[in-house]
């Protein structure tokens, strides 16, 4: 595969798995668009690490006290780290229960052009609503269980395609009143096992197919650029939301899902 390839590729697992904007819509517009064929198993693999390793490094300080807050959980203590990796635990459980539903059913009927531009229409508009009406409030040491397992329903939801994972999970966040930068920082957080779940089971399928995954020079870069930009959009996403909100990606979304839904209908031509 081209370098050039790796790094378009790069770019929109970097940014979509963090900008509330839709990954689904774009992954089906950018091998359309950019005439390049699927990346392969073993390059999904490499690009999952490397979010996740940007997750990891951004908020290092709140996955160092999640693990000691762990061990202090086994010696019966709970600490503020604890909470939050219980929290994580629990947030994560829908979507794998919902996950493991829609593996059973399929979701080929879902992964239509159509399907996908409402999805990213309609969750941007409900996005939209929540970032408008939801209180500035709380920050992430107000979070309760009920409400972590909120958000994690709405990463649940978040697996149809065309949803976004961290624009939803922000959306449920605003609509329970945490500010912007604490719903961001929470999404992103719960991200880590999401993406380790998604990361693992690519890797089972490659190991299922007969493939013995090496880190080739593709997959390395792969994982370099994708770490490279999934930090800088956390980054951004971090400073962009200490003062102004999410009216950009609002706007964004409802573009690409009237272009989804304008190619999807045949009144465009690519």
């Amino acid at each position: 595969m081209p370098l050039s390839h790796i790094i378009l590729l790069a770019l929109v697992q970097g940014l979509t798995e963090f900008l509330p904007v839709s990954s689904s819509g774009h992954l089906i517009l950018a091998p359309k668009l950019f005439k390049f064929a699927d990346q392969g198993l073993e390059m999904d693999v490499a690009m999952h690490v490397g979010t996740l390793g940007a997750v990891l490094v951004y908020f290092r300080k709140d996955v160092w006290r999640m693990i000691k807050g762990f061990f202090a959980l086994v010696r019966g203590r709970v600490d503020g780290g604890g909470r939050l990796a219980l929290y994580l635990i629990l947030a994560t459980i829908p979507a794998v229960v919902f996950g493991a539903t829609l593996s059973a059913f399929g979701t080929n009927g879902m992964r239509t052009i159509i399907f996908v531009g409402w999805t990213t229409l309609g969750f941007g508009l409900l996005m939209f609503v929540a970032d408008k009406i939801g209180a500035l409030t709380k920050k992430m040491g107000d979070m309760t269980a009920f409400q972590a397992f909120l958000v994690g329903l709405a990463q649940a939801v978040a697996l149809l395609p065309g949803t976004s994972r961290s624009g939803a999970c922000m959306t449920m966040a605003r609509f329970l009143g945490y500010e912007r930068k604490e719903a961001a920082r929470f999404a992103f957080l719960l991200s880590i096992p999401a993406i380790l779940a998604a990361a693992s089971h690519t890797a089972l399928k490659v190991y299922l197919k007969g493939s013995h995954f090496t880190l080739y020079t593709e997959a390395f870069y792969a994982m370099v650029f994708s770490f490279i930009v999934g930090l800088l959009a956390i980054s951004f996403m971090m400073r962009w939301l200490t003062k102004s909100d999410l009216t950009p990606f609002v706007i964004y979304r409802i573009a690409l899902g009237t272009l989804l839904l304008g190619w999807g209908y045949g009144w465009l031509k690519f």
